[in-house]
């Protein structure tokens, strides 16, 4: 098991939940679900606010977006796509990735509700996955990814 860069990475299941690591940032399963697809896009530096990231933290950005945008589409056909900086309790920088969806949408014998749709999501009511259900989403999700 690999150490966590930081321990917002270490409160939302890594090693479990990783689905991409590009080095100054880490894609992450988010294991309560607010929406099908739901992740976390960390910094793996130990920043506090964005302000204080590296340029090279800054240069990878874009395409660990592009990635997120490109896989999520692919894999459920999202309506809308949000992305949350919160940073209240878990203190790194890191984005809530939370595509948004106008239906309830099904996997793995499960059906998942966007409740805030079309305003903003509903954090609270999400679906939370058991260890089956992130190891399932999560490969699922990198089966998807742009090599």
């Amino acid at each position: 098991m690999t150490d966590a860069p930081n321990q917002t990475i270490a409160a939302f299941g890594h090693p479990a939940t990783l689905i991409k690591d590009y080095g100054s940032w880490m894609v992450l399963l988010r294991p309560a679900q607010p929406s099908l697809g739901s992740l976390v896009l960390a910094a793996t530096e130990p920043a506090l606010a964005l302000s204080a990231l590296s340029a090279d933290a800054f240069a990878v950005l874009p395409r660990a977006i592009r990635d997120i945008e490109a896989t999520l589409g692919r894999a459920f056909g999202y309506d809308k796509i949000n992305y949350l900086m919160l940073m209240m309790v878990d203190p790194h920088v890191h984005y809530h990735v939370i595509p948004r969806y106008a239906a309830p949408q099904s996997y793995g014998g499960q059906t998942f509700v966007d409740a805030g749709w079309p305003k903003v999501p509903n954090l609270g009511a999400a679906t939370m996955l058991d260890a089956g259900g992130v190891a399932a989403l999560t490969a699922h999700l990198k089966s998807f990814w742009p090599k």
